[in-house]
């Protein structure tokens, strides 16, 4: 009998985990108030409002709570069938971010759509690349104790993505990355020894 394929509608059933949400919520609240309390001085100075950054940032910490609840219901098996779109657009954005960013101290590192709101496609790579050896590490599981197959092949896939950021230059979010990955790999099966 043919296996059935999913669609997406069965994928979004899924009960929300009220502990972690909770967690994040309280991690945000302290994240907002530390920055009002560190901005407020300089905002009132740039601008005559004490609030202004704080503001900025709550519109978008709201934004991202609604945009979590909605990706919370996805179940995480639909990531998978994008796993491997997931490094070519790592690849592509940190690409664009060398040929249209902008230097700021030294650092090419954001692309600025306006002059307010801007993107830092490092961060988007960090969530890509998660999705990306969770779908490959799946798919060869059988093969990840053999020191080739498993780890020079995960390796190297992960090779162009640091080179990219090291040319920005972003040090942190490389050494964030290969952090995540390498964990990633040994939860899946690669041997500890090797790294």
């Amino acid at each position: 009998m043919a296996k059935k394929k999913k669609s997406f509608s069965s994928f979004v059933n899924n009960p929300i985990d009220f502990t972690l949400v909770i967690t994040i919520m309280l991690l945000l609240s302290i994240g907002l108030v530390m920055l009002l309390s560190a901005s407020s001085p300089s905002a009132l100075a740039e601008s005559g409002n004490s609030y202004s950054y704080f503001s900025r940032q709550l519109i978008f910490a709201l934004l991202g709570i609604v945009a979590m609840l909605f990706i919370s219901k996805i179940d995480y098996r639909f990531y998978q069938k994008f796993y491997k779109h997931a490094w070519w657009i790592s690849l592509i954005l940190l690409v664009l971010v060398l040929v249209a960013g902008r230097t700021v101290n030294g650092a090419k590192r954001w692309i600025y759509v306006t002059e307010t709101l801007s993107i830092q496609p490092s961060e988007l790579v960090k969530i890509l690349m998660i999705i990306f050896y969770a779908g490959i590490l799946a798919k060869n599981r059988d093969s990840l104790k053999n020191y080739g197959t498993g780890f020079i092949k995960h390796i190297l896939l992960l090779a162009p993505i640091i080179v990219l950021l090291l040319l920005q230059p972003h040090f942190s979010a490389s050494v964030v990355i290969i952090g995540i990955c390498s964990i990633m790999m040994i939860m899946a099966g690669c041997r500890f020894g090797t790294f």
